[in-house]
């Protein structure tokens, strides 16, 4: 018999909580991200020129389309470096609040979609490790399953990647616990 999604509420958002709970340690206490991003050489004449870009993600050097890729230019401006890709944030206050409730959000919807695949999946009164297993698959998979894009296509270093890689794989993971614990 399959499983109500409403009758899945309470695992959604416990699940939502603990990573959200995790992830907060993970990143304020034990601080392993820490060494994820570098220094520019001369930060203050970075930021000098800078100043005044708007909020938003841009490439040095710009190529608009692959055609602009092709040109001849480009291709030196490339060859010759620095080549980056950039993300410039808006720049005032320090408070996270919109980014935590970003976050948190995306917790509850990964955990919405765990439970719309293990409701599917898995029979009301299942044993826990086999909750366990569909839920933990698909949490790991969405949890930390993109990570890797992000290297491979955008320069992001590799170690970092990994950390977060495995970040994904303890949401993940807890997620599945607290299915498994609370499977009708």
């Amino acid at each position: 018999m399959n499983v109500s999604l409403m009758s899945l509420w309470l695992p959604i958002v416990v699940s939502a909580g603990v990573v959200f709970m995790a992830s907060s340690a993970i990143w304020m206490l034990l601080k392993y991200h820490d060494s994820d991003w570098h220094k520019l050489p001369d930060e203050d004449a970075a930021r000098a020129a800078l100043k005044g870009t708007e909020p938003g993600q841009y490439s040095v050097p710009n190529a608009a389309s692959s055609a602009d890729r092709k040109n001849p230019e480009w291709q030196e401006k490339y060859k010759e470096g620095p080549a980056a890709m950039l993300v410039v944030l808006p720049h005032g206050s320090l408070a996270m609040g919109k980014q935590m409730t970003q976050w948190i959000v995306y917790c509850l919807a990964i955990s919405l979609l765990v439970a719309y695949v293990v409701s599917i999946t898995v029979p009301a009164g299942a044993d826990y490790m086999r909750v366990f297993r569909i839920a933990g698959t698909v949490a790991v998979l969405t949890y930390a399953g993109a990570a890797p894009m992000n290297a491979i296509w955008f320069g992001y270093r590799w170690s970092a990647t990994a950390k977060d890689v495995v970040d994904g794989m303890i949401y993940g993971l807890l997620t599945a616990g607290v299915f498994g614990w609370l499977w009708p």
